[in-house]
């Protein structure tokens, strides 16, 4: 039977409204219920246990997905295409951290030998990690089943991103040499660092400096223009001073909006950088946090005559994710450190969720022998 012209029309319609609906639907993002590991991170060798097994689990996941030939993957991943050369420069970098971070875990296995084997190269953790299992009957095995699934989740998340460069960029993969993201950092050292401030009332901003203050931590936060501007605007003399004292500041532009794809993205970044400096010439650090990490391809040349850095991050909160709760954020990030060993944390101090997530964090690796990064040695 022929359809008619109107027909045919009120079907695509219906079609692409239905496409558009599927595609608004967010990637799941990975967190994990820590209370099934059955240790407390109470020494640094119980720190080296759970660092041990988070590897041996993520690189069986990795490994399997090199299994996928590229139509399975992009049907994985819910793309069209994907950009295999990238996510083969990926699953590299992957493979050599976690063999360098395996290696450094298992110094520890005199004084605790779970999760140890004979891993004396890269090739010996390849298989290790395709054997890889956690018995049922296993002191861990309330673990392992929720680890497996977080680390499917959080491989797909950062094979997505992979996949969509160079058209989208983003921390995963650097664009350039000059770009920095604590990947060379001593073992068990971390970088806090909050995005998106200040907040624009008085209030959540000043609750994490004071906090980290109290800690005797310093951390990077990264500031809009216009954000930095209205509180100073609606300010006493030398407030900001007060809210970032011991702290460093670095910019992410005027507004939180891509600066891939904006025309005004240099004058964007010169005019936080103006406001901040000249406000507070003692915190300023000359480093730009790209929102959402998309930057120009060429942006480098242009960040090069600032005398400026792109700040990136490896171990991602996710706090301003409406999926999360602030437990489920914290949990992601004691994972990402077990994982990734050392590295840059990424928080958003405008998020009311950091005042749970930080203290809890704080408190679960007080004992686990980790140390935090001074912000002034992240340039």
């Amino acid at each position: 039977m022929e359809r008619s012209p109107l027909r045919i029309a009120s079907l695509f319609f219906a079609a692409l409204a239905s496409f558009q609906a599927q595609a608004a639907v967010p990637p799941a993002v990975a967190t994990i219920d820590r209370s099934t590991w059955p240790e407390t991170l109470s020494s640094p060798a119980l720190f080296d246990v759970a660092s041990r097994a988070e590897i041996l689990m993520f690189a069986h996941t990795l490994l399997q997905s090199e299994a996928l030939d590229d139509a399975a993957l992009a049907d994985r991943l819910d793309l069209r295409t994907v950009n295999m050369p990238a996510i083969k420069d990926l699953r590299q970098q992957l493979w050599q951290r976690l063999w360098q971070n395996y290696n450094q875990a298992q110094q520890s296995c005199g004084q605790d030998a779970s999760f140890c084997f004979a891993v004396d190269s890269l090739d010996d953790l390849r298989t290790q990690a395709n054997n890889f299992a956690v018995a049922p009957d296993s002191f861990y095995a309330n673990w392992g089943a929720p680890a497996r699934v977080f680390d499917l989740i959080y491989l797909d998340e950062l094979l997505r991103k992979a996949a969509l460069s160079p058209q989208i960029s983003s921390e995963v993969l650097k664009v350039s040499a000059d770009e920095i993201n604590g990947s060379d950092f001593n073992d068990r050292v971390f970088l806090l660092t909050f995005d998106s401030g200040p907040s624009i009332a008085v209030g959540s901003t000043e609750w994490v400096a004071d906090f980290l203050r109290t800690q005797s931590i310093n951390a990077t936060f990264f500031v809009l223009g216009q954000n930095f501007a209205g509180r100073r605007e609606q300010g006493e003399p030398g407030s900001l001073e007060a809210l970032y004292k011991g702290q460093c500041v670095g910019i992410q532009g005027w507004q939180y909006r891509s600066h891939a794809d904006w025309n005004d993205w240099e004058g964007s970044i010169t005019r936080t950088t103006t406001v901040v400096e000249n406000e507070l010439p003692d915190n300023y650090v000359p480093l730009f946090r790209p929102p959402y990490g998309t930057r120009r391809a060429d942006a480098g040349v242009f960040l090069g005559t600032q005398q400026m850095k792109v700040a990136l991050w490896d171990i991602d909160s996710q706090d301003s994710n409406s999926q999360l709760t602030a437990e489920q954020s914290a949990q992601r990030v004691l994972t990402l450190m077990l994982l990734w060993r050392h590295g840059v944390i990424a928080f958003h101090d405008t998020q009311a969720k950091v005042q749970t997530a930080l203290p809890w964090l704080l408190t679960q690796t007080a004992q686990a022998g980790i140390g935090w990064q001074e912000c002034r040695q992240f340039q």
